[in-house]
């Protein structure tokens, strides 16, 4: 059993930032990733991390603005968000899944991310 707790979320300006942090309090050889799911929308694979933070991947929407990466040493992870935009609006939830590819695993209960002009 896995417990995530997000914080970080807020309410920005379109091309401000912000970081998501994900307190795991045990993510030891599990695979870390953010999801999304904005209002009427499906849940959304943002950005992953392998356990060992050797490879990541990103959706085509974000990529080049967000960047996930980890601090093993205190079972953190984080998502740093710049440039953000109004689709970016949504919740975001942490995920730890021993098998990088496919969904399962543990959730956070999420953070609000809300992107307004």
């Amino acid at each position: 059993q896995v417990q995530l707790v997000e914080s970080g979320g807020g309410l920005v300006q379109p091309g401000e930032s912000l970081r998501l942090s994900c307190a795991a309090s045990d993510n030891t050889n599990y695979n870390m990733k953010w999801y999304r799911q904005a209002p009427g929308k499906e849940r959304e694979l943002v950005a992953r991390i392998t356990s060992t933070g050797g490879f990541t991947t990103y959706a085509d929407s974000v990529k080049g603005r967000f960047t996930i990466y980890g601090d093993g040493t205190k079972n953190l992870v984080y998502l740093q968000m710049n440039n953000l935009k109004l689709e970016d609006t949504a919740m975001y939830y942490c995920n730890a899944h021993r098998d990088f590819w496919t969904t399962g695993g543990f959730w956070g209960q999420g953070t609000q991310v809300t992107v307004s002009s």
